[in-house]
């Protein structure tokens, strides 16, 4: 039979990167004895997203960061400023990656590949703390 469970996560990010969720995620995922199933992971902000990506090397992250903020620059003059210059920026690359993702779950865990980790990408300069929702649908037990 199949069960769900929800939970909400309070990650505080140190500024603009990437903040590893993979094994705050797994421990929630044992915790609840989640077995096969799908899990949906969804941040609540506009200004900040989440990614599945590399977790080997360390360079390819600062190269995405750096992809990213050529593609929505803070030098440049927008009209949205409201909440200071990193703002606009942000929000055009929250809308670029994703606010929630599909993660199949098989044996209690995250089905990921060898070499990948599930993000939180902070896209304001300084440090947030982000409200990340956790709904998981499969069997457990």
């Amino acid at each position: 039979m199949l069960e769900q469970a929800h939970h909400q996560l309070a990650v505080a990010t140190p500024g603009r990167g990437f903040t590893d969720l993979t094994r705050t995620v797994g421990q929630w995922l044992a915790a609840i004895g989640a077995r096969d199933g799908l899990l949906t992971i969804f941040v609540a902000h506009t200004s900040a997203s989440l990614t599945i990506q590399e977790n080997a090397d360390p360079d390819v992250l600062r190269d995405l960061c750096d992809a990213l903020a050529a593609l929505a620059p803070h030098s440049r003059s927008y009209r949205h400023r409201a909440e200071g210059a990193d703002d606009m920026p942000a929000h055009i690359r929250s809308m670029l990656t994703a606010t929630s993702l599909g993660v199949p779950v098989v044996g209690g865990s995250p089905s990921l590949g060898t070499w990948q980790a599930i993000y939180l990408i902070e896209h304001r300069q300084l440090g947030h703390t982000r409200t990340v929702r956790l709904h998981y649908l499969g069997t457990r037990g």
